[in-house]
């Protein structure tokens, strides 16, 4: 086998790896880059504007032969999940090329393309990866197994060919509500032989303290709703359904009620046939709130009226929510602000921002932040990473036992280089020959 990175050497997010066997190549993830050459976090709204050939003389899309059209195209593109640094460039590839990804990353993907402006996966290049399941793919025999990870549906891939082996982590930790997956990971390898190991790093370089797990965190968050004095507003993903699972959890333990958007609604009603999740419209005391910019859309409208009438069934109006704020923890995004709260925010509202703290500094974030601080209210830092910590990959690399360990999705590969003595640090597009 021969391996490329062509991105994530060293850099977290934007990830695109090519093996090659003989004739046939395929790549792992084709993601958009997180961060600029300064590592500041990068706004990608504006290559939405721009062409395939303005992206690829940028060096936005990675210069893979037949990614984007041509003769020789790749035999197909593997997801390892639906977060944007991992397939957000899907939409620039050649349609011709398959995709390979579990059913959890593809409904990840609509409900994304649907209410976030996200891409899509085209039905029609859509391959279903079963976990545990091997798939073959021109000489690559390939299998995915379930992590746990901020997203549903994310997997690691174990790559096989000319005799070698090679297993891709993708996205993944050991401290969140699935520690199942890891043990389940490391009893495939306990008696199966690993030539290479491409571990993520997004933690390499940064010590941390912070022993806090996804059970943790809900606790956390129950506490800090149950002593709130007004409307609780949860600023997170919805397609992070371990985190949505802890906010309807600890409503419930508090005694209020979670108000679920339509993004929300969309994604639990869209899982529901692969994990036990409540459903909106059909489990009681779960409400629906219809964000105004939303409705506003008629395509959107029409969708909800036509597909999913058991939404509005369960509507929630402002108003209503505003009369006692003090019942609820609603989902929030600063989209919200100004067409459905007026700009003004209840008083003593508490707001749980749930993702990676760096988003706080975004323009949106600091109107948010002002119209909190207006009403004399709490802006309160509430999150695990979905990311596993350095200690922690250091003993799911023991455990797995691999020949060799490239570690990509990280601004510090060497750091593990200084703990192991199996490391091998790559560079972007260097070619090695497995």
């Amino acid at each position: 086998m021969q391996l490329t990175i062509h991105r994530g050497t060293q850099e977290i997010g934007g990830t695109c790896i090519e093996i090659a066997s003989g004739n046939s190549r395929i790549l792992l993830d084709v993601g958009l880059p997180l961060f600029d050459a300064q590592q500041q976090l990068l706004d990608t709204r504006p290559f939405r504007s721009q062409s395939t050939n303005e992206l690829l003389k940028s060096g936005i899309i990675p210069k893979v032969e037949g990614l984007t059209g041509g003769e020789r195209l790749p035999d197909a593109i593997l997801l390892s999940h639906a977060h944007l640094d991992h397939c957000g460039l899907l939409d620039r590839t050649s349609p011709q090329i398959p995709v390979y990804a579990t059913s959890g990353t593809s409904k990840m993907m609509k409900a994304g393309s649907i209410f976030a402006g996200q891409v899509e996966l085209p039905r029609e290049r859509f391959r279903k990866l079963t976990p545990e399941q091997p798939t073959q793919i021109g000489n690559f025999r390939v299998t995915a197994y379930s992590v746990d990870h901020s997203i549903f549906g994310a997997v690691a891939i174990l790559v096989e060919a000319d005799g070698q082996s090679l297993l891709y982590s993708g996205d993944l930790r050991l401290h969140g509500r699935k520690t199942g997956m890891a043990k389940k990971l490391i009893k495939a390898f306990q008696n199966k032989k690993l030539d290479v190991l491409l571990m993520e790093g997004t933690h390499l370089g940064h010590t941390s303290s912070q022993q806090t797990t996804e059970y943790d965190l809900e606790d956390e968050i129950s506490d800090y709703v149950r002593n709130a004095p007004s409307l609780v507003l949860a600023s997170f993903s919805p397609q992070h359904v371990d985190r949505l699972v802890a906010f309807i959890r600890a409503a419930k333990k508090t005694g209020r009620t979670f108000i679920a958007d339509v993004y929300t609604a969309y994604v639990l009603h869209s899982i529901a046939s692969e994990t036990k999740v409540p459903v909106p419209g059909i489990d009681e005391n779960l409400p629906v709130f219809v964000p105004a910019i939303l409705w506003a859309n008629e395509s959107k409208q029409r969708m909800i009226k036509k597909k999913f009438p058991q939404f509005l069934r369960a509507r929630i109006e402002i108003d209503e929510i505003l009369t006692n704020p003090a019942k609820y923890v609603m989902i929030f995004r600063p989209s919200m602000m100004e067409s459905d709260f007026g700009g003004r925010l209840p008083t003593g509202v508490v707001c749980l921002h749930s993702r990676w703290e760096g988003y706080l500094d975004q323009p949106d974030a600091m109107e948010m932040k002002q119209a909190i601080e207006v009403a004399q209210g709490q802006l309160i830092q509430a999150h695990v990473s979905g990311h596993i910590r350095s200690e922690d990959s250091l003993e799911l690399i023991r455990q797995l036992n691999p020949g060799r360990v490239i570690p990509v999705h990280t601004f510090s590969p060497e750091k593990l280089a200084e703990r192991l003595t199996n490391v091998r640090l790559m560079k972007d597009r260097e070619i090695l020959q497995l």
